[in-house]
């Protein structure tokens, strides 16, 4: 059997001088190889987000628009409306009075009102007093 030659391992890098390597310099808190095209790569990084962000704006601006369209048609298919048109339309028909209603809003009561509802009262005593007999409406008016 013929003999083989004996394998080679690569080298470990060598160390510096110094004894230390690149990488320390910077864990060290030395400075920093600086890149001649440092700035202008970031400049274009920083554009290519911009537009990656005004890309996905758009297409979610359309996905919507498409859905907002899907809605529309659904609203017209079964006869539904928007939240916002009813709350209006909810909103119209408290402010206009209904005629023949035995109630009203709250709003439209009058600030005197306290003063009606003692003549209101006397009133109904007047009508009580009406049914009492001669000698007893006598009592009660004195």
């Amino acid at each position: 059997m013929p003999a083989l030659p004996p394998r080679r391992r690569p080298l470990p890098p060598q160390p510096s001088p110094t004894g230390a390597t690149k990488d320390m310099g910077k864990m060290l808190g030395g400075e920093e190889e600086k890149d001649p095209d440092a700035q202008k790569k970031e400049e274009e990084r920083q554009e290519a987000l911009r537009q990656q962000e005004e890309e996905r704006k758009a297409k979610h601006a359309r996905m919507e628009a498409e859905r907002e369209k899907v809605r529309q048609q659904i609203r017209d298919k079964y006869g539904l409306k928007k939240k916002e048109e009813k709350e209006a339309e909810e909103k119209a028909a408290l402010e206009q009075p209904c005629e023949g209603s035995l109630t009203r809003p709250k709003k439209a009561i009058p600030a005197g009102c306290g003063d009606e509802e003692e003549e209101e009262e006397e009133s109904i005593l007047d009508t009580v007093l009406k049914y009492l007999p001669g000698p007893l409406q006598d009592m009660f008016k004195k």
